[in-house]
This record gives structure tokens, C-alpha cells and sequence, in this order.
């Protein structure tokens, strides 16, 4: 198995593509550390949910002391929590845009920060940034998501230099999900969904294990020498 022995946190955990993932690292022989904002049901005992507002600092500081003195260690963070907030600029207002910027960009400042100085001082470790198409090329009516998509795409290729300057084997990078076959995609009609599957070179939404496969990729020793990079996994979208 790909993560046995590892201890791995993955942020917005508790369903889509958070969920995809804490299954597959399970089954891989991890354990997994779920945090999302609602209760996290899992039936695998290799997977414990944990309520967190990745926003609120104290608590995620708090909750990473407690995670390092449960586990002893932490291997892995995924930092895939993620709202949207859409709306044309010259209707999107104020508290709009600071939700977006507050989850998506600064929830994973608060939470890389408390982890990093722990894979800094074990001198490994593996980050993963869950990105956005949406992040690389843009999207009308997404100003605020598609900035702080956009943005964990440049922390990670930041933190990945400032986390090894010292000859630290802790690594960063990000995952560029396209349109994917979600719980929130299922309520979207197809009108609007086909356009996008036409603008797919493979024709079709990706599926949540998709994803997974590429997160779990870039977690494991399989991707050891692979920092500072975005892997987009989009199916040749191109919006």
C-alpha cells in the first residue's frame, strides 16, 4: 500500500472530491484526519472526522497541536475545503467576495501554516493544493473563486521553494480539477452541462476518483521528485 504508515489531513472532507480522497489514502493505508465544517459520517476505521472552520486561526492551530500529539506526526495535507460565491463583478458584493477569499485562499494559509513547521522539522512531507480549472484560465461570473483558485496555484510553487531551502524533502503542489461529476454537479441541468462536455477533448465530466488518483500520485514516494508543480486534470478542457 501506497501510504502505509502515513498520517494525512484532507481539508473539506466530507463529501465530493474531500471524500474521494480520505477513501482512496485509506485504502492505501493511511490514516486519515477528515475536517470539514458539518459532521463527517465515515464507516472506514481508517478515517476520523473532525468538525473545523479552516478560517477561524486559534481553532486550526489548536487542532494541529492536537493531531501531532494523537498521531505523533503528520505526513500529508490536502487543502481542498472550497466554497463559491458566483456572480457577475459588477454584481458580486462585498461579503461575496470575502467568503470566497476567506475559505479558499486563506483557510489554506491558516491551516498550511500550522502543519508546515512540523514537515519542516521531520524534514518530509507532502502538500496538495486542490486548485481549479476555473484558476488557470478564468470564468465569467467567478472573479472571487477563480482568484483564490489561481492563488493556491502560486502558494503552492511558493511554499514548495521556501519549504526546501534548507534540504527539506517536503514537497508541494496543486491539482487542477475540471468539471467533475460532484454531488453539486448532479443538481446541474444538462443545458448547461453539455456545452462543457463539448469543450472536453474526452467528451465527459471526470468523476471524484479521478481526482483522487492524481492527489494520491502526488502524496505518495511514487511522485518523490515532484515539487512545485500543477497537474491539471481536466479531461483537455478548455473553457
Amino acid at each position: 500500500m501506497r501510504l502505509e504508515g502515513k498520517v494525512a489531513i484532507v481539508t473539506g472532507g466530507a463529501q465530493g472530491i474531500g471524500r474521494s480522497i480520505c477513501e482512496t489514502f485509506a485504502k492505501e493505508g493511511a490514516k486519515v484526519v477528515a475536517v470539514d465544517m458539518s459532521d463527517l459520517a465515515y464507516t472506514c476505521e481508517n478515517v476520523k472526522g473532525y468538525i473545523l472552520n479552516v478560517t477561524n486561526r486559534p481553532e486550526v492551530e489548536q487542532f494541529a497541536k492536537n493531531i501531532v500529539s494523537e498521531y505523533g506526526h503528520i505526513d500529508i495535507l490536502v487543502n481542498n475545503a472550497g466554497i463559491t460565491r458566483d456572480a457577475l463583478i459588477h454584481k458580486m458584493t462585498e461579503d461575496m467576495w470575502d467568503a470566497v477569499i476567506n475559505v479558499n485562499l486563506k483557510g489554506v494559509f491558516n491551516i498550511t501554516q500550522a502543519v508546515a513547521p512540523q514537515m519542516i522539522e521531520q524534514k518530509k512531507g507532502s502538500i496538495i493544493n486542490i486548485a481549479s480549472v476555473v484558476g488557470e484560465y478564468g470564468n465569467i461570473g467567478q472573479s472571487n473563486y477563480a482568484a483564490t483558485k489561481a492563488g493556491v496555484i502560486a502558494l503552492a510553487k511558493t511554499w514548495a521553494k521556501e519549504f526546501s531551502r534548507k534540504g527539506e524533502a517536503v514537497r508541494v503542489n496543486s491539482v487542477a480539477p475540471g468539471y467533475v461529476n460532484t454531488e453539486m454537479m448532479q443538481t446541474v441541468p444538462d443545458k448547461v452541462l453539455d456545452p462543457i462536455r463539448a469543450k472536453t477533448m474526452l467528451g465527459r465530466l471526470g468523476e471524484p476518483q479521478e481526482i483522487a488518483n492524481a492527489v494520491l500520485f502526488l502524496a505518495s514516494d511514487e511522485s518523490s521528485f515532484v515539487t512545485g508543480h500543477n497537474l491539471s486534470v481536466n479531461g483537455g478542457l478548455r473553457l
